[in-house]
C-alpha cells in the first residue's frame, strides 16, 4: 500500500479549555499520513483515480477553521473519522500538533493511527 501525505498543514482554531484560548484563535499543524494504492491513478495519469491530497486539506480546513473544542485529543478523533469516512481510506496516522502552548517545547499534541495499517 501507498502512503498519501500532507505535511504542516496550517489552520487556526478555536481549541483549548482556558478561558482565554477560547477567545482567540490559535495556529494548529496537521501531518497526515494516508493509505491509498496509487497504481491506478499513475497508470492512468488521471486527477479523479487519486486520493486528492488538495480536497482532504480544503475538507480539514474548512471543518477545523469552523471547530470549537477543549481538548487537541476530540479534535484529532474528528478530523480522523472524516478522512477514513469521506475519502474511502483504509488507515490513517494523523499528528495534531499546537505549536507554542507549552513554554520550553516548539510544539505538544497528539499522534493517533485508525483503521487497519498498510502491509
Amino acid at each position: 500500500m501507498d502512503i498519501v501525505f500532507i505535511e504542516d498543514l496550517r489552520i487556526d482554531a478555536v481549541i483549548g479549555i482556558y478561558d482565554w484560548e477560547r477567545r482567540v484563535r490559535q495556529t494548529l499543524s496537521f501531518d497526515i499520513e494516508m493509505a491509498f494504492d496509487n497504481t491506478v491513478p499513475a497508470a492512468s495519469d488521471d486527477i479523479a483515480l487519486t486520493l486528492n491530497y488538495k480536497d482532504v486539506s480544503k475538507r480539514l480546513i474548512d471543518y477545523v477553521g469552523t471547530s470549537s473544542f477543549g481538548l487537541v485529543e476530540t479534535l484529532a478523533e474528528q478530523c480522523a473519522a472524516i478522512i477514513r469516512e469521506e475519502f474511502g481510506v483504509s488507515w490513517v496516522r494523523l499528528k495534531l500538533s499546537k505549536p507554542g502552548a507549552v513554554r520550553g517545547a516548539k510544539s505538544v499534541g497528539v499522534r493517533i493511527e485508525r483503521g487497519i495499517r498498510p502491509q
